[in-house]
């Protein structure tokens, strides 16, 4: 039954992206195109989430709303699976996503995300990455948009994490906003290029907004990163938290 569920819900997923995809991508040009392609991207996401729910029995509840500032700022996310990029369109304001700029390669959907102004970046190129999130996400927070970063640049298994990127904290520290952090265990029901998905509840955690004035990005990224451990082992069955190795310097 959860293989004929998930067989579902992957049809649906997939043919409604490019349904809504196709007038994201055409209203983007014109005027107040880009609030309305964000709205229209809203809309999708909640018929995910309705999908998921009733087919899929697959929930979520969140902890922690009442901590998101009013003004946009920058948010750090735990990264497992798609569900949470889905989920972030869900509960915060307009936002631009640090992404993998392959993704503007996707027949018809990549010209829905390029269209909604992500900050797209080659994260192989080390500091020309850091510099892109810099001058690009300066400009989006102006703009008075989120900027939403998976600060660990990959979608983790569960029980692993790596050390953060410095672009969020970097930032951060330049334009004086905070960064708020969100753990969560979708992993626990949605594995990484999974095709089943699992029945539960996913557990999402909001925590209170970190600032990087004046602190160096290594302290900044430890606070939020050993914050986000320890939510993922409260909500996270026989969650390990090993940490895998990278370059700080990418993304």
């Amino acid at each position: 039954m959860i293989f004929i569920r998930s067989l579902f819900y992957n049809l649906f997923m997939g043919s409604s992206a490019v349904l809504f995809s196709i007038p994201v991508a055409l209203v983007a040009p014109f005027p107040s195109g880009k609030r309305l392609g964000h709205w229209l991207a809203r809309q999708w996401v909640i018929w995910q989430f309705f999908v998921l729910r009733h087919v899929c029995r697959l929930d979520y509840q969140i902890r922690g709303l009442e901590n998101i500032p009013k003004l946009n700022a920058i948010s750090y996310w735990k990264h497992q699976s798609t569900w949470e990029t889905m989920l972030q369109l869900l509960i915060f304001p307009a936002q631009s996503w640090v992404i993998k700029h392959e993704l503007f390669w996707l027949p018809v959907i990549g010209q829905a995300i390029y269209a909604l102004e992500p900050i797209a970046i080659d994260r192989k190129s080390g500091h020309t990455a850091v510099k892109q999130v810099l001058e690009m996400g300066q400009q989006r927070l102006s703009a008075g948009l989120w900027v939403m970063i998976f600060p660990e640049g990959t979608r983790m298994p569960p029980g692993t994490t790596r050390r953060y990127g410095l672009s969020g904290a970097l930032l951060a520290e330049k334009t004086g906003r905070p960064i708020v952090p969100v753990a969560h265990n979708a992993g626990d029901f949605w594995k990484r290029n999974a095709f089943m998905k699992y029945p539960g509840t996913v557990q999402v955690r909001i925590g209170r907004p970190v600032y990087a004035t004046g602190r160096k990005p290594e302290q900044v990224n430890a606070e939020i990163q050993n914050w986000i451990e320890a939510q993922m082992r409260q909500i996270s069955p026989g969650y390990a938290g090993t940490r895998l190795g990278r370059d700080t310097k990418k993304n």
